[in-house]
């Protein structure tokens, strides 16, 4: 089972000065997990990981992560200037964008982030606007399905990212012929992979591709990023991945294929996310209301506004009613928020003890693409984020919005005067 890492005691004291719904993040957990990531892969002397920015966007966080040595993943403009604001720098940063516009690449240019180019037009589009750097990423996207124990994952030729094999071989020429000096490899082939072989056949797909664009090219490739994709258990039931098996199964395939090609100093990177930081947010909300129509519903004061995956994705997130974990579980219950939409459903007839008004429950698992996907339909308001430290304190990190946040970029002047704080 899942144990939420607040008891009931401290989540009433925490409400009493920070009113529900909230997410709130685990300190000592974050900075656990990324250092048993760094331990499983201190085999490759070049290794780092750089958070997925877009996975929990909060300048807190990013400390946290840049104390334990991480870089970040920035995807966008906002995001590269709030990793600028954290400090980071240079090769603290990869920029792995699509679409992109032009005042983000110039931004990634100007920090001297590693940029990864989706597409090879990208390449002309970046000497034109910026120049070409000495290092450049290009990432790859192998077509077809991606299958892991005669099970289809994903299916990247159905994503709009990357070269295909052909343009890649092509772009790395055309990008050594102008210059270029080093060169990195990016792939990305399933989302949210729950089993230790993912790395491992990603990384031999890789290598392999390493070695053949090196002995076709003459590229001289010195960064291997296997991005994102190992995920987390949402279920009770399902075990975790485990990182240091992740981590050797990536060294047997490093040591069978990289060096004997003589690319044993490569560098591996990473850009996780939501394995960074998934089970160790909490989005934190008190039943308000119950329903007994055709099926029993409990209405929480927070909705898909605060946690959209259970909505867009029909996701499973474990749900605990703080003082009645031992409680049988023995009710059917919709668990829903206040918004005009029926999808608005954080589960769908879940077992769970009976619940009262004024219950708090803890839904587990939302410290990443959990508050970064909230959005304002139906007026609703983005809510606080916390931390809770190492030292047990609990520190504010990102204030909840108010009506005045919601009605500040409307520029109709007097018209909401009395609504907008000054």
């Amino acid at each position: 089972m899942k144990t939420p890492f607040i008891t009931k005691a401290k989540a009433e004291e925490i409400i009493s000065k920070y009113p529900t719904p909230f997410h709130i993040y685990d300190e000592a957990g974050i900075r656990k997990n990324a250092r048993d990531l760094y331990k499983a892969f201190s085999w490759n002397k070049g290794y780092r990981e750089f958070f997925a920015v877009k996975a929990t966007p909060n300048p807190y966080i990013l400390n946290i992560l840049k104390e334990e040595g991480c870089g970040v993943d920035c995807s966008s403009l906002t995001e590269l200037m709030m990793s600028e604001c954290c400090g980071f720098s240079g090769s603290d940063i990869m920029f792995s964008s699509n679409v992109t516009p032009e005042e983000d690449m110039k931004k990634a240019f100007e920090l001297g982030a590693f940029i990864n180019l989706d597409d090879i037009t990208h390449i002309e589009f970046l000497e034109n606007l910026c120049g070409l750097p000495e290092t450049v990423f290009c990432r790859f996207n192998p077509g077809g399905h991606f299958e892991l124990e005669n099970k289809i994952m994903d299916d990247p030729g159905d994503a709009k990212y990357g070269f295909t094999r052909e343009q890649l071989f092509e772009g790395f020429r055309i990008l050594k012929a102008k210059g270029v000096k080093y060169f990195g490899i990016h792939a990305f082939l399933a989302s949210n992979t729950v089993t230790n072989n993912y790395y491992p056949k990603l990384a031999k797909i890789l290598f392999e591709l390493a070695v053949e664009l090196k002995n076709e090219t003459g590229a001289d490739i010195r960064y291997i990023n296997l991005s994102g994709g190992v995920g987390v258990s949402y279920l009770p039931d399902v075990p975790q991945n485990d990182i240091f098996a992740i981590g050797e199964g990536v060294h047997k395939a490093f040591d069978e294929i990289l060096v004997p090609a003589g690319m044993g100093n490569v560098a591996l990177f990473t850009e996780l996310g939501r394995y960074m930081l998934a089970p160790y947010g909490h989005l934190v909300t008190k039943c308000i209301h119950q329903k007994h129509i055709y099926k029993e519903y409990i209405g929480c004061d927070a909705c898909a506004c605060n946690l959209m995956r259970p909505a867009m994705y029909g996701s499973y997130h474990h749900i605990t009613v703080l003082g009645k974990e031992d409680a049988p579980c023995d009710h059917k219950y919709d668990v829903t928020g206040g918004l005009c939409e029926n999808n608005d459903k954080f589960a769908i007839d879940r077992m769970l003890p009976e619940i009262n008004k004024g219950d708090i429950l803890v839904i587990h698992d939302t410290g990443a693409h959990g508050f970064a996907m909230g959005y304002n339909y139906n007026g609703k308001l983005r809510s606080a984020e916390l931390l809770l430290k190492e030292d047990g304190s609990v520190q504010l990190i990102r204030r909840a919005e108010t009506p005045s946040d919601y009605f500040r970029t409307f520029d109709f002047t007097g018209i909401l005067d009395k609504y907008i704080e000054k």
